[in-house]
């Protein structure tokens, strides 16, 4: 003869509660089949105790005579089951559309960072073999085109060699000015410029809105000087060549070696280049009243300072550790 079946109150809270026990005897309830935990772990937290899942298998098995009140309890359990696991999946789905990318695991942020790496140096390297490959051709196509079967033309080779190295010193010039008085003192540029001193979010920003802006004059001064078979022409493609030539440098320094927007090989084991990393690392730190401006002459910047060389000093040292 079967145990006589005993109803009990299961839980106190506001929501009544039936479970059922057998007398002499736990009963032992199958898993919840919405979560796969054990009844013990699922039914306080649904209101629904262990007792009514026993009731539901008994009136489905007819092992068991079960009462109205019995029956209506189990209907009433599982319409706030199944309510329950409505709104937790709605829930789950919220968190899910409105996770902050800055309290992504660290697992997500690591491959992301490394999309964004692949897809900057992918870009740099394309673009600086591309204007690598048409300048030295434009020289080469130059060069015959001046010399025209006659002797090399030995001026205008010198014109072009000088301004070149001239455009790339003059570059580092204009660079340290305009850094201060057009990207940060200049509202305007500062609108611009205030994206690289942000933390960034993909693998642009809209401060490379000023690469941009600094090819427009070389790409011109390299057409006219191509095009021009005069002195001044040759002057003229030296200086584009210089504009271009700091534009590929100043990528892989400041872009790659310094802010890591992509990996930048042995270039990063070079002294002085670890020096332009510390100095560009103290502008962005404003420890030195915004100083150093420029780049590739930033360290010269630093040590003229009071405490500069020894704490460009120490920075290159904690970068140096950092890697080891």
């Amino acid at each position: 003869m079967a145990a006589p079946l005993v109803l009990s109150a299961a839980h106190p809270s506001s929501r009544p509660c039936l479970s059922v026990r057998r007398q002499g005897r736990a009963a032992a309830a199958p898993p919840c089949p919405s979560t796969g935990r054990s009844r013990q772990q699922c039914a306080p937290r649904l209101g629904v105790s262990v007792g009514i899942r026993e009731l539901e298998t008994q009136a489905l098995e007819g092992s068991e005579p079960v009462g109205a009140a019995a029956t209506i309890a189990i209907e009433l359990a599982s319409m706030a089951e199944q309510a329950s696991s409505r709104q937790q999946g709605h829930e789950q789905g919220e968190q899910e559309d409105n996770q902050d990318p800055l309290l992504e695991l660290p697992l997500a942020r690591r491959a992301r960072r490394a999309r964004q790496q692949l897809t900057y140096k992918i870009l740099a390297t394309a673009s600086t073999a591309g204007v690598g490959a048409v300048a030295v051709a434009a020289v080469y196509y130059r060069i015959v085109h001046l010399q025209q079967g006659g002797e090399f033309p030995l001026s205008d080779a010198i014109g072009t060699l000088t301004l070149t190295l001239g455009g790339v010193v003059g570059m580092e010039a204009w660079a340290r000015w305009a850094h201060q008085a057009l990207w940060h003192d200049f509202q305007p540029g500062w609108g611009l410029h205030r994206s690289h001193h942000e933390p960034r979010v993909g693998p642009f920003e809209a401060n490379d809105i000023f690469a941009v802006v600094n090819a427009v004059p070389a790409m011109g001064l390299c057409l006219y000087g191509f095009l021009t078979p005069t002195l001044v022409g040759s002057l003229c493609f030296g200086a584009g060549l210089g504009i271009t030539l700091f534009g590929c440098m100043y990528m892989f320094v400041h872009d790659g070696l310094v802010h890591k927007r992509f990996p930048v090989g042995p270039l990063a084991n070079l002294p002085y280049l670890q020096r332009v990393a510390a100095a560009h690392q103290l502008h962005h730190a404003n420890k030195f009243g915004g100083k150093p401006w420029g780049l590739f002459l930033g360290p010269l910047e630093v040590e003229s300072q009071e405490g500069g060389r020894e704490e460009l000093d120490r920075l290159v040292a904690s970068r140096l550790n950092s890697r080891h």
